[in-house]
């Protein structure tokens, strides 16, 4: 706890909000909008913090968790008047860096990956493999809709242009948010949104991000060398600190590797 003395000036405090993994898995640490609302709300109120920032490490995930949080954490700002400055590390891309244009600043590491404005669904087809095998799949639905892209029946075009229809509507709602919080800021003359990724330097020259910096070190210069750093960040489970959650943290550990993999990380 930090003291209070009347009269007498404390040194400045920031609030750092470590935000690592992608977002919407399940397991322990899990970066959704249930578990982080706890987080940032403390770390908005705390202390009265003269701004918060935010450590970046993710590949992206769930779009509407990623639109959720990015939502909470505009809200809070706004509510008390807090400046929001993010710092990537390894990845801020598809989701992650959804969360990183939360902020009013964004600042990385020069070997940082930024960007991946984009929208992806993925599956697989095993039809064959059931055929070889002589399996007979057996579905039976009410709505013609109900069982798109089985992945056990060939694919239907009609299926194809529904989901592709509904990506595309998800990609402009992206497009829309990165466009509203870094404005002006954006190179116009760039297609920014086609799911490339960058390093920071180009990142920052396409306006993607305010500059290259590290967290430290950017917060001792705006606040002084007495600024004070309190962390928060999602805590494991308490059933998981006993081994009760092994397999599903596992499961999500192999499922979130893939994720960063895409990255070549």
């Amino acid at each position: 706890m930090m003291l209070r003395i009347p009269f007498v000036k404390n040194p400045p405090l920031v609030s750092v909000v470590r935000l690592s993994g992608a977002i919407g898995m399940s397991g322990r640490g899990a970066l959704n909008d249930v578990s982080l609302a706890p987080v940032l709300e403390a770390a908005f109120t705390k202390g009265k913090p003269v701004a918060v920032a935010l450590e970046i490490n993710s590949p992206g995930g769930s779009p509407v968790q990623s639109a959720l949080i990015g939502a909470r954490i505009r809200r809070l700002a706004e509510e008390k008047n807090i400046p929001v400055l993010a710092f990537v590390e390894d990845v801020a891309a598809s989701g992650g860096y959804w969360l990183a244009a939360s902020a009013d600043e964004i600042w990385a590491d020069a070997s940082s990956i930024l960007g991946s404005i984009g929208v992806i669904s993925a599956g697989f087809g095993a039809q064959e493999l059931l055929i070889r095998h002589g399996v007979e799949r057996r579905v039976y639905t009410a709505g013609k809709s109900k069982s798109m892209l089985d992945p056990f029946q060939a694919e239907n075009p009609e299926d194809v242009a529904r989901l592709k229809t509904l990506l595309g509507e998800i990609h402009t709602n992206f497009i829309d948010y990165v466009t509203q919080r870094r404005g002006d800021k954006l190179d116009s003359s760039q297609d920014l949104f086609t799911g490339e990724i960058w390093l920071a330097k180009r990142a920052s020259e396409l306006g993607l991000i305010d500059g290259l910096g590290h967290l430290k070190p950017q917060l001792v210069a705006r606040f002084g060398d007495k600024v004070k750093l309190r962390r928060y960040g999602v805590k494991k489970p308490f059933l998981s600190r006993f081994g009760l959650q092994l397999a599903q943290d596992a499961l999500a550990g192999i499922e979130e590797r893939a994720e960063f993999a895409r990255f070549g990380l």
